[in-house]
């Protein structure tokens, strides 16, 4: 295994790993701020933790929608990498308003627009691996842009962490700090990722989103979004967490470090797993995820203290590790190539929609049973999608 994965990883073309740290640098600028963010406009400008809630909500729902359209615009104009520029930059130029804003106004424009940019590159970027990538080396491609990734999601919170404590809380600074990874990220996307040229006879005439473009992703396709959609509502976003570790006793200071745990096991998961799924069938692994959701929702539901928090929150980032560059696999893999674009993009739509719903159903449960509620319903989903993953692997006709 060790020397099949050196073999995949020297294959891989150099854009997929120029991408890869594209994300890991963008992930340490947004993580860094995002650790903080919440706090300090509670804490410095006065907001309510329910104006938070709904700010986030409404970003991460314009995030969702903008991903279907850049990925369709993709497809039509075979433009993937001006659309990751575009995407990237828009991020990078929000980084210096943090520092500077002295309303939430200006907070609040600068992460709608911070949205937006992740919008538009999310789906492109996707696509321009794939199409890079020759189909049995796209497990490990994906897994490999996945890992550094989430590289920069854990950096970012352990320097939120250092930042506080050197600078004695001084956020301004912090999100100063926070500009410069944005903009090395740019750069790498604009001097060191090559994009192939789609054939324009291999593009839609069109934008397509409408029935009959729809309608060419075929069977497969929608299988894949059969099974996210299910993996999606079996788990919820990982602020329950950072809850779950304020309720074993974790001081407020540390709180990122749940994230920084999980990340970590997400990264060093994610590029072995996508090795494995090139060499098996993918439902194997994917039922090894859900197996991993499972004890990580038991634990963090039943076993109390620091211990039974960091065992739980572990399992949850090995299965993050698991799936979700297998699904990215999956999409490539099932979709026409001229449509790939649009796939990434509703993929995206629809599973973040399934994680708002997994997400509210999730807070019902804490508030009305307990954080026990919340991680047993998770584990039940869990299990609810591991038998239709069997049922499914028996009756596929080999797809996965």
């Amino acid at each position: 295994m060790p020397a099949q994965a050196l073999a995949s990883r020297a294959n891989i073309h150099r854009s997929v790993w120029a991408l890869g740290f594209v994300s890991m640098f963008m992930d340490i600028s947004s993580e860094l701020i995002h650790a903080l963010l919440p706090i300090y406009m509670v804490t410095v400008l006065g907001t309510s933790v329910l104006a938070v809630g709904l700010i986030e909500g409404i970003a991460e729902a314009t995030a969702s929608i903008m991903k279907v359209f850049s990925g369709a615009l993709s497809d039509r104009f075979g433009k993937r990498k001006l659309l990751a520029v575009i995407g990237y930059g828009l991020a990078a130029l929000t980084k210096p308003i943090f520092p500077l804003a002295n309303s939430l106004d200006w907070l609040v424009g600068a992460r709608f627009v911070d949205r937006i940019g992740k919008g538009i590159r999310g789906a492109p970027r996707d696509a321009l691996v794939a199409d890079v990538t020759p189909p049995e080396l796209r497990g490990a491609a994906y897994g490999l842009r996945q890992t550094l990734d989430t590289i920069g999601a854990f950096i970012g919170p352990l320097l939120a962490i250092g930042l506080m404590w050197w600078t004695a809380n001084n956020y301004q600074l912090i999100f100063w700090v926070a500009v410069l990874p944005a903009f090395t990220a740019l750069a790498i996307l604009v001097f060191f990722v090559r994009e192939p040229k789609l054939p324009a006879t291999n593009r839609p005439r069109t934008l397509p989103l409408n029935r009959q473009e729809l309608g060419r992703l075929g069977s497969r396709y929608w299988w894949v979004i059969v099974i996210g959609l299910a993996f999606t509502l079996a788990r919820f976003s990982e602020a329950f967490l950072i809850l779950r570790g304020e309720s074993s006793g974790l001081p407020p200071m540390w709180a990122p470090a749940v994230l920084v745990l999980m990340s970590v096991a997400f990264s060093l998961s994610a590029y072995p797993a996508g090795v494995l799924s090139d060499r098996m069938r993918k439902t194997d692994l994917l039922l090894i995820g859900v197996a991993l959701l499972i004890a990580a929702d038991l634990i963090l539901a039943f076993v109390p203290g620091l211990f039974g928090l960091g065992l739980g929150v572990a399992l949850w980032g090995l299965h993050m590790g698991f799936t979700q560059g297998l699904f990215n696999v999956l999409i490539a893999d099932s979709a026409p190539a001229e449509l790939r674009g649009t796939a990434f993009g509703l993929f995206h739509l629809l599973t973040g929609i399934a994680l708002l719903l997994a997400s509210v159903i999730a807070g019902l449960l804490w508030d009305s049973i307990g954080f026990q509620g919340t991680f047993a319903a998770g584990a039940l989903f869990a299990v609810l999608t591991g038998a239709g993953l069997i049922a499914l692997r028996r009756s596929a006709q080999g797809h996965f």
